[in-house]
């Protein structure tokens, strides 16, 4: 059978991480921040455990909005984090450069805020030729009126609406990929609510 050309894999695909700063999470109110934060840093996690390429942005460090969140700074210490003017990334040279560097045409974003960073860079990179995922879950609007406009805005310019534990289990897909197999439970564990809970009480009840 023949691979689909619409999902994504752990080849095709790059996360791109906007503005994830306390300063923009304090104005969030489209959903609960920590619920925020969790979903973030499970696709943080998710990037990593897949060998995901990563490009880190954020904007006004000095001035409201701060340094990248803790929590995402500790998923990915390895990656730089280009600090930038413009509120749109696709403006922005450093960004664009890191963006194209990692040879991928399918772009999963992230981060804050919805109404702004986030749809400026998704209907850039639409425009741009990329086939942009937005993780919804893991993006924060300053209402939930604005972060739904934002969404819909989006998607009527072809991006594609998903959430974090999608791209968890369509990256793995396959549970006898063995590779992954206990990396990428363990995000769901750790992150995914009531399944998580579920897949916790399986191993407990089921050890082999």
């Amino acid at each position: 059978m023949a691979a689909s050309t619409q999902l994504l894999t752990p080849d095709n695909c790059a996360l791109v991480l906007i503005d994830q700063q306390a300063g923009l999470a304090f104005g969030v109110q489209s959903m609960d921040k920590q619920a925020l934060l969790n979903n973030s840093v499970a696709l943080a996690r998710t990037a990593r455990v897949f060998g995901i390429p990563v490009v880190i942005s954020t904007s006004a460090t000095k001035v409201y909005s701060g340094p990248l969140m803790p929590a995402l700074r500790a998923e990915l210490a390895d990656q730089p984090v280009l600090d930038r003017r413009s509120m749109n990334v696709f403006e922005d040279d450093a960004v664009l450069a890191a963006i194209a560097a990692t040879g991928r045409r399918k772009l999963l974003f992230s981060g804050m805020l919805t109404e702004a960073c986030i749809s400026f860079a998704v209907l850039s990179a639409q425009e741009a030729g990329y086939q942009s995922f937005v993780v919804a879950d893991a993006c924060g609007g300053l209402t939930a009126t604005g972060h739904d406009m934002a969404l819909r805005r989006m998607e009527s310019q072809g991006a594609v609406m998903t959430s974090w534990l999608q791209v968890v289990l369509e990256l793995q897909r396959d549970w006898t990929r063995k590779a992954t197999y206990d990396a990428a439970r363990g995000i769901v564990e750790a992150n995914g609510g009531g399944y998580g809970i579920g897949l916790n009480y399986a191993r407990d009840m089921l050890p082999h």
